[in-house]
């Protein structure tokens, strides 16, 4: 059965317009207003859904959709569950509309999403009009909800604006600098939710302001097709079943939709670690893993674990803390000597170094169970969709850090990037651990991720 919810996908001309802010305003508005508002951020992100799933209240997760890291069935679902839990839908683009392959566009076409597209008009005035028009002919299929101006510095210079806007270009007005209300910024992105003490009041104030423009009208309803048999509950680790094992190596074990049951996976979990997709939470418990979480920063022992987890995160500003905290270190070794699994992502992967410089040159003693040291460079220096072949499937995920890395383990594989084919990012197996740059979105290969936890 088939379900309609309003839903609204929000983009721009380019990166640093604007969009994150725009999303989280509206959202917050809406959910002032006693709506049930889910968000969902097109692409891999990790920070920005920190902000949204905040705006939209307390509790809310904001995930990801993405065409192919999540797949068209994956999303399709997600957004079909979310359409019969909310009263509104709100998705924020990535860089420019139709940038990359598959870009935004290609998912508001797909799921037939209506899109507000943001212009920063900064700098700008009659020739506003004629980027708007080119957004919205440039794709025919698209159904445009309408264009809006951003960081416009007066009323004279909204005026100028609108007053040059076609009439095919439907216009949703002006919104004006906030600087007292700007979401910060650092190397990787947006700081996170939790470390901006007024985060409540800026949001209010963003919600306000939208609340005087035609953007704070609720867009109308979107049908979205219920997903295919198989694509609900417990039936989604069921789908990979006939997959798993006619990719699986001759005397491999038989696929089991609860590959983890009875294992344990400790997942740091604080202020330096804290890329977590909560899809990747979820899928870990259904196939039959008991998740337990600790600090790296804060706490003194391990809980007691099967295997450990080390997502990414921000380890390069915690550098003092977390080489003083000799105890977890020592945990992580004695799991490592014990044969016990551990995998690490990106920054979970520097903290199992010998050495991790941070960009002004500060330097301190990591957990020293992988032989090497990275330093944080001033530009990226990684950036990408990229895949990871296993027998059991093809996870896929991304890469984005700013740092490099010398190491002496040479790596077992490399990731597969998605725009040319080409070896991406190492992943070494050194031991029982695990470890790569790639962030990886588990439910791409349900298998193949459990396999990550398993000996």
């Amino acid at each position: 059965m088939d379900r309609y919810c309003p839903a609204l996908f929000l983009s721009a001309t380019s990166s640093g317009q604007g969009k994150t802010t725009l999303t989280a305003a509206l959202a917050r508005y809406h959910h002032n207003a006693g709506r049930r508002v889910r968000v969902f951020k097109t692409g891999p992100d990790f920070l920005d859904p920190m902000i949204l799933g905040r705006a939209a209240g307390a509790g809310t997760e904001a995930e990801p959709l993405d065409l192919w890291m999540v797949g068209e069935a994956g999303c399709r679902h997600a957004l079909y569950q979310a359409a019969g839990e909310a009263d509104l839908i709100l998705v924020e683009g990535a860089m420019g509309l139709f940038d990359g392959s598959p870009s935004g566009a290609d998912l508001a076409e797909t799921f037939g999403l209506p899109v507000a597209a943001l212009i920063d008009a900064r700098g700008m005035g009659q020739t506003f009009g004629a980027l708007a028009l080119g957004l919205i002919q440039y794709r025919p299929a698209l159904h445009f909800a309408g264009i809006a101006a951003n960081r416009v510095g007066s009323a004279r210079h909204a005026e100028m604006i609108r007053a040059r806007i076609p009439a095919e270009v439907p216009y949703l007005g002006a919104l004006p600098r906030l600087d007292e209300a700007i979401l910060p910024s650092r190397h990787l992105g947006l700081v996170q939710a939790a470390e901006i003490t007024d985060l409540e009041q800026r949001l209010d104030h963003l919600a306000e302001q939208i609340g005087t423009t035609e953007l704070a009208t609720l867009p109308r309803p979107v049908r979205f097709q219920a997903p295919s048999e198989g694509l609900e509950g417990a039936g989604i680790l069921a789908q990979f079943a006939t997959a798993t094992e006619t990719k699986a190596p001759v005397g491999a074990r038989p696929w089991s939709a609860t590959p983890l049951a009875g294992r344990r996976i400790a997942i740091a979990r604080d202020a330096a670690f804290s890329f977590l997709y909560a899809a990747n939470l979820r899928l870990l418990e259904q196939l039959g893993a008991e998740l337990a979480f600790f600090s790296p920063l804060n706490d003194d022992r391990l809980p007691r674990a099967d295997a450990i987890y080390l997502p990414g995160g921000y380890p390069e500003l915690h550098l003092s803390q977390l080489a003083a905290n000799t105890a977890i270190k020592q945990a992580l070794h004695a799991h490592v000597a014990a044969e016990r699994p551990l995998y690490a992502e990106c920054g979970g992967m520097l903290y199992l170094l010998e050495q991790l410089h941070d960009k002004n040159g500060h330097s301190a003693e990591m957990a020293g169970l992988l032989p090497g040291e990275a330093r944080l460079q001033p530009r990226l220096a990684g950036l990408g969709m990229q895949a990871l072949a296993h027998p059991a499937g093809e996870l896929r995920g991304h890469s984005f850090h700013h740092s490099t890395m010398t190491i002496s383990v040479i790596a077992s594989q490399h990731g597969i990037r998605q725009h040319d084919g080409q070896p991406g990012e190492p992943f070494y197996q050194w031991g029982s651990i695990r470890a790569s740059y790639l962030h990886l979105y588990f439910p791409s290969a349900p298998a193949a991720a459990a396999a990550l936890f398993l000996a």
